[in-house]
């Protein structure tokens, strides 16, 4: 059954912009895992625009926003082998996807040269 659905889209320069004025957005926003797959490609501010926009859209999909204190950091965009976008959640998060009993998490990511999305669909 769906929980929730979300979505977000966000300009690629804004992020840019992030990035650019040194380690300390990253920092905050990005898991390691995160950082190091998105300075691996040609592109990098579009794909931490589109792991931004998925932390945004789940952010929408669980119907809190901030209000829980769930951090960016506890929102991990990964890849599988073949590529697929994934969400893993950690702390804050995790507890509150278990709470409610979210046992699977779709995401769909997109990027152009100046927009980045997501989609985050949430199943009980």
């Amino acid at each position: 059954m769906i929980y929730g659905i979300g979505i977000d889209m966000i300009e690629v320069t804004r992020i840019e912009k992030q990035v650019s004025t040194g380690p300390r957005f990253v920092e905050r926003i990005f898991t390691p895992r995160e950082v190091d797959y998105c300075e691996r490609k040609k592109n990098k501010a579009q794909n931490y625009a589109a792991r931004f926009a998925a932390k945004e859209a789940f952010l929408k999909a669980v119907g809190t926003g901030w209000r829980k204190g769930i951090a960016f950091k506890e929102i991990e965009v990964i890849n599988d082998e073949l590529g697929k976008p994934e969400i893993m959640l950690y702390g804050k998060a995790k507890k509150f996807a278990e709470e409610r009993k979210i046992v699977n998490i779709q995401v769909s990511l997109t990027h152009l040269k100046e927009t980045a999305s997501a989609i985050v669909t949430l199943e009980t």
